[in-house]
């Protein structure tokens, strides 16, 4: 394993991983958590904040797993590597919480299928750049 690119993998896709939070969670389903089916499912907001370390924490395990399985099972084929990487992730993790989660709460159905759709979205892009980050140098002639 290259450490080093392990490690600038890992960074990244944290950053990024946060960053497509942020878009999809705040930009995105902002609006659709406040309304009066799913605002009720949530904690109120000081706990949120006042818990955001859990969230971090978790994420930051996830990005680090999301590489490190990346990376054990690397096969040098390319970003088609990487997007394969990203739905094989998605079906694992994303697919699995968001219907699980529509099966256990009462939300509205759109609600995780949107959580699925953007976590293929997200997996992919992070699958693409786990590939793109540890694809080895050419050999020099």
């Amino acid at each position: 394993m290259n450490q080093k690119k392990f490690w600038i993998a890992f960074i990244v896709i944290f950053v990024v991983y946060e960053i497509t939070n942020i878009i999809v969670h705040v930009l995105i389903l902002g609006s659709t958590y406040m309304s009066e089916d799913v605002a009720p499912l949530f904690r109120p907001q000081a706990v949120l904040e006042s818990t955001q370390w859990v969230r971090l924490f978790t994420e930051l395990v996830w990005s680090f797993f999301f590489t490190f399985i990346f990376v054990k099972g690397y096969e040098n084929k390319g970003i088609m590597e990487g997007i394969k990487y990203g739905v094989y992730m998605e079906l694992f993790y994303s697919f699995v919480f968001a219907y699980q989660t529509y099966w256990m709460f009462t939300m509205p159905y759109s609600l995780a299928f949107q959580w699925f759709a953007f976590g293929l979205i997200q997996c992919i892009i992070l699958g693409i750049l786990a590939a793109v980050i540890y694809k080895p140098k050419p050999a020099a002639n």
